[in-house]
């Protein structure tokens, strides 16, 4: 019993982070911080290096998001160099205000210009740009550099074991990861049929809720784990099955939502009522379903036992019983199986066939040939219909290469933005204070970061400075309460860290909290904790945000509602290639790849659906 309620409560949390992501990313940050300053601690390194070291640590870690470990090495490997190279030039023009200004802008354009070169490009400007930042914050100067330039040695060096050694991040232990919250959230989605069917009419408006919550989560989770896929596994055959198995999992299961609504009414469902939280729910769907009538007593007990199915690992999907019962749900693929009932809850037995044919088709995707000798006809002929289904799966298509180039492609006009809003915002940046203008460029960067429209950098800029607000207040408290412990500031440092990492995904104006909270303590490490600098730390995000949203607005701008039409446009047209190709199939044509047309319509979705929000 405990260990079922055990692992049901890690169900529930890796479906809430799929693969494990922001959890491995957070430890992984903090491992790496905590190792590089026990290593400097034994060297009896001083604290200002220790704050060096912590954060280059961090920058190593989080920078690089190459996929095979081979990547991932190389970049860290030519990170140092590029890390080594801005701090020397920030400790040799800590004087030469002018010059060091300049090169910072210059460093800027180049850093955000290198996205075009991918995972590799991005990683090293990055590091570049926050290394540099380092220096500034530490006030590093040209006497000091020998001994900062081991720091950042070591920190790379405690990167690097932390990465491979530590908590690796390998495409293979994600995928596996994704795996899992996959069937997490297919198994929510099914706990949430169950309830579905046996709601009364004043609790179908919050199931139609959860219902709605867990088809979307189960839909993000589809798309990460078709994200990994081809550096996942062995092959691009390979991947391409599992894709497809992964979306007859997700049809299967969102359909078997629609039947269900629809055996609830005389009125038809469709699947805009799992999509759109306003869509309209047939009147009649407030009627119950007889809970003792023979049908719906046996349709509660196979979604039980769907649901169980799904639940249970690779490693406990072995056992008569478990054939028996997966025998008896693909049963209902066989209209002679069917149970006496309306046409309607008919449909909702052989939804749950289709559903358990999927989980037997993914199952066999991912661990390979199974002990056949208890299956039935049924199960026999699911498992004929996957080996044709696999002969006859096309290779996947070579993904369109952007082909947009000069001041059209986003990356060199996100540059010169970003260059002209580091040039107001160090300008400003001085007249507040002459000692941390940096603070107001690090916001100019940051704004930019994942945005496509002014709209989004305005969206941005609001969450971050709300963020650093909360952020000065507790501060202001830990500040107190911290005092002179040198390693209990450390340790809240780490908190934080790994704060920031698992809550960036969910909300940003959290994660700038944590981020201000943080740096109220690298200032009391410092010495250099008062309240007039967390106020300036305000005026200063403040000024750094007004700085992105003008230099957006005003240099080579990406008007929100422009960049909609766009993305409609870019919809309309992935719909029109879907709905053809379907025509074309049905109608004797050659056969298609719908499922990667599907995900190219789902991908442009989501980013219809991201522009959107500025305008909501």
């Amino acid at each position: 019993m405990i260990r079922r309620g055990l692992t049901g409560v890690w169900d529930r949390f890796a479906a809430s982070d799929p693969g494990l992501l922001r959890l491995m990313a957070g430890l992984r940050t903090v491992a790496a911080i905590a190792l590089t300053l026990v290593v400097l601690a034994v060297l009896g390194t001083d604290v200002t290096h220790l704050v060096a070291g912590a954060m280059t640590a961090m920058v190593a870690t989080f920078a690089i998001k190459e996929k095979q470990v081979r990547g991932q090495a190389v970049t860290l490997a030519l990170g140092l160099p590029v890390a080594l190279a801005a701090v020397s030039l920030g400790a040799l023009l800590h004087s030469q205000v002018i010059a060091g200004d300049a090169f910072f802008v210059a460093l800027i354009f180049g850093a955000v210009y290198c996205r075009r070169f991918g995972d590799r490009g991005t990683a090293l400007g990055l590091i570049g740009f926050q290394t540099y930042f380092v220096s500034l914050f530490v006030g590093v100067t040209a006497s000091a550099l020998p001994h900062l330039a081991l720091t950042l040695v070591i920190a790379f060096a405690c990167s690097a074991v932390v990465r491979f050694t530590v908590v690796p991040e390998t495409p293979q232990r994600i995928l596996r990861w994704l795996r899992g919250a996959f069937r997490a959230r297919v198994a929510q989605l099914v706990a949430t049929h169950i309830e579905l069917l046996d709601a009364r009419p004043d609790q179908l408006d919050k199931v139609l809720d959860d219902l709605r919550r867990h088809t979307a989560r189960l839909h993000e989770s589809a798309l990460m784990i078709q994200g990994r896929l081809e550096d996942g596994t062995r092959d691009q055959a390979t991947a391409s099955l599992l894709q497809r198995r992964i979306a007859d999992a997700e049809i299967a299961t969102e359909r078997l939502g629609v039947l269900l609504l629809n055996a609830r009414t005389a009125e038809r469902a469709d699947t805009l009522t799992l999509h759109l939280p306003q869509a309209p729910l047939p009147t009649a769907a407030k009627n119950e379903m007889p809970a003792e009538d023979p049908a719906t007593v046996t349709l509660r007990r196979d979604l039980n036992a769907l649901h169980m199915l799904v639940s249970r690992g690779a490693s406990d999907h072995s056992g008569t019983a478990v054939a028996h019962v997966r025998n008896r749900l693909l049963g209902y693929r066989d209209e002679d199986n069917l149970p006496r009932a309306s046409i309607a809850v008919q449909d909702v037995f052989r939804g749950i066939g289709e559903a358990a044919r999927s989980v037997l088709g993914l199952r066999l995707a991912l661990d390979g040939p199974q002990d056949e000798s208890d299956d039935t006809p049924a199960t026999t002929r699911s498992r004929e219909e996957f080996d044709a289904e696999d002969v006859a799966l096309a290779g996947a298509e070579e993904p369109e290469e952007d082909d947009r180039t000069g001041l059209r492609r986003p990356t060199t006009r996100a540059a010169f933005q970003i260059a002209v809003g580091s040039t107001l915002a160090i300008i400003g940046g001085e007249f507040l204070s002459a000692q941390r203008w940096y603070w107001a460029v690090l916001t100019c960067w940051v704004v930019f970061l994942n945005t496509a429209s002014t709209g989004e950098i305005i969206i941005k800029g609001y969450r971050r400075l709300v963020g650093t607000v909360l952020g000065v207040i507790a501060g202001v408290a830990l500040a107190g309460l911290v005092g002179n412990h040198t390693w209990t500031a450390f340790a809240l440092i780490l908190l934080f860290v790994f704060a920031m990492f698992f809550t960036a995904p969910l909300s940003y104006a959290l994660m700038s909290f944590f981020v201000t909270a943080m740096l109220g303590l690298l200032y009391t490490l410092l010495n250099t904790y008062s309240l007039d600098v967390l106020i300036l730390r305000i005026e200063e995000t403040a000024l750094g945000a007004a700085c992105g949203i003008i230099a957006a607005a005003l240099v080579l701008p990406v008007h929100t509602d422009r960049r909609t039409d766009d993305l409609l446009g870019t919809v309309l047209t992935k719909l029109d290639e879907v709905v053809a190709a379907s025509v074309d199939q049905l109608s004797g044509g050659p056969a298609t790849d719908l499922l990667g047309l599907s995900r190219d319509l789902d991908t442009a979705l989501d980013d219809l659906r991201a522009s959107t929000r500025p305008l909501t």
